[in-house]
């Protein structure tokens, strides 16, 4: 097993993998730039090094730095964690360089599969039915102008290089495609470094649905099951579930062997995550492959009993996978919900700034995996994700019934948070008979909300009048304490003896 592993990322997966990393017994180096100096991430490892400003080309992206900070460091193993470089070839390839085991497929896996346009390719070849759409990047507007009038409005430019819904522009007819292009192309080049884009034919309303798979160096390729991920808002994933409401044993065990199918022919060693369209009638189409841990593992983790940082590193250091796709059994239904630092009524802009308080919930079924802490300033530089809430239940029914509790008993003052939203989805009726699809949530937002909505609610699940009526309780109460103090006898005070004792008390807590 290694020694020691330098975790590539920040925030909550960075969090996440040190947190594994300890259970193992192995030692955590920390990245930060000079905004994420107190991160958690940071005050958690046992040892953090800073590689430069904040933004990411200058730090979280930049390869030389990071092979710098593990030679110093000493570390054996790199873990990319999701984002930044988790998907660029240029890592492992300079792992591999250096010397060090890259906790993740190899560089060349990496390229014909988590290169979106080479998947596709490669899908085909293997006979798994794909999007229809081009199967190279398109260098030119005027060329891609003129695919997507072959195939016919609306279309989706995705960006080659692309992930978690960034690069991504649904088109709905020239009038737009001129500016869709540029600024797909202008975000893929800021969040990966790649502008490149590809088209493919936007599908009426389909469920997304992904495949976990995983893959040792041995020959072993297993799928661990599917997750739900059709509620999204503009292409990027919010809740996330597993099992899916829709598939049936037959479909998982079609989609299993597709997805297993596919990563056998491109090489694929350690975890990965076959996504899927599926539409109305259950046929389902390829869509692309995320060679990476995915930001909703956990619920796969939940269903299944797998620690899947823990299996990571374990194939990585060369281990055999322990279980065959057979003998994976999910048990229960997982949900999870990303918690954004946003403002729901400023067209979910981040709402950076200093956390002042936060509760978070916990009990039965509840886990909650975040990066953040109480008097922590969230940065305007990176993605706003907090953290994921996470509810475990018997059923479908009993895992939102959890999830809803642990949202109102979830509060943080200082920003704004996307809490209200998932208040306002969880009693949706769609959405509690399963009935979702990818356009399905940016659908909602546009409805009239009426005063009741959850979604109009502030941090502490209470309406503004209520906030208001609390908020003059507490002052009144607090008039009432002061009053109180001054009318009470001396003979009422603790004595300066007690009061000398108790402070003596707390010098001595650690």
């Amino acid at each position: 097993m290694f020694r020691k592993i330098l975790i590539a990322n920040r925030g909550e997966i960075a969090v996440r993998i040190l947190r594994a990393c300890r259970e193992l017994g192995i030692r955590s180096a920390a990245v930060f730039s000079e905004v994420d100096r107190k991160s958690l991430h940071v005050r958690l490892a046992d040892e953090a090094y800073p590689i430069g400003p904040a933004p990411s080309r200058e730090s979280y992206l930049c390869i030389d730095k990071l092979m710098d900070v593990a030679r110093r460091a000493g570390c054996d193993a790199v873990h990319p964690g999701y984002g930044f470089l988790a998907e660029n070839a240029a890592l492992p390839r300079a792992c591999t360089d250096a010397g060090l085991t890259f906790i993740g497929p190899p560089a060349d896996a990496m390229e014909s599969l988590g290169a979106k346009t080479a998947g596709r390719q490669l899908a085909r070849r293997v006979d798994v039915p794909t999007v229809p759409g081009t199967n190279d990047p398109i260098e030119k507007l005027a060329e891609a102008q003129s695919l997507a009038h072959s195939m016919g409005y609306p279309v989706l430019l995705k960006a080659v290089a692309g992930g978690g819904g960034k690069g991504m522009r649904v088109v709905d007819g020239d009038a737009e495609f001129e500016s869709a292009f540029r600024d797909a192309s202008s975000e893929a080049m800021n969040a990966f470094g790649d502008d490149r884009l590809y088209l493919e034919k936007y599908l009426d309303r389909p469920h997304h649905v992904e495949i976990q798979i995983f893959a040792d160096a041995h020959g072993r390729v297993v799928s661990l099951g599917e997750r739900e991920c059709s509620v999204q808002r503009r292409h990027q994933k919010v809740i996330e579930e597993a099992p899916s409401p829709i598939i049936t044993p037959d479909l998982r065990k079609k989609m299993g062997d597709a997805a297993v199918r596919l990563a056998r022919a491109g090489g694929y060693v350690n975890a990965g995550t076959v996504e899927f369209l599926v539409d109305a009638n259950l046929n389902f189409y390829f869509l692309e492959v995320n060679t990476r841990l995915q930001v909703e593992h956990p619920v796969t983790e939940q269903v299944t009993g797998l620690d899947l940082v823990k299996l990571q590193i374990a194939i990585a250091a060369g281990h055999r996978l322990p279980f065959a796709w057979e003998s994976i059994t999910p048990r229960g239904h997982a949900m999870e919900v990303r918690l954004y630092a946003e403002d729901p009524d400023n067209n979910f802009f981040p709402s950076p700034g200093k956390i002042i308080s936060r509760q978070v919930p916990s009990g039965p079924g509840v886990r909650l995996d975040d990066g953040v802490y109480e008097g922590w300033t969230v940065p305007n530089d990176y993605d706003p994700l907090l953290g994921k809430l996470i509810a475990w239940g018997n059923s479908r029914e009993e895992t939102i019934a959890r999830l809803r509790r642990a949202l109102e008993e979830y509060t943080v003052t200082g920003i704004k948070t996307n809490v209200g939203l998932f208040r306002r989805i969880l009693v949706e009726p769609d959405f509690l008979r399963g009935e979702m699809h990818t356009r399905w949530l940016d659908e909602l937002l546009r409805r009239p909300r009426s005063a009741a909505s959850p979604a109009d609610q502030n941090q502490t699940g209470n309406s503004p009048s209520d906030a208001a009526a609390i908020a003059a309780a507490i002052w009144q109460a607090s008039q009432w304490d002061r009053h109180a103090c001054l009318s009470c006898s001396s003979a009422d005070q603790p004595s300066r003896w007690k009061l000398e004792g108790r402070r003596a008390q707390l010098d001595r807590l650690p």
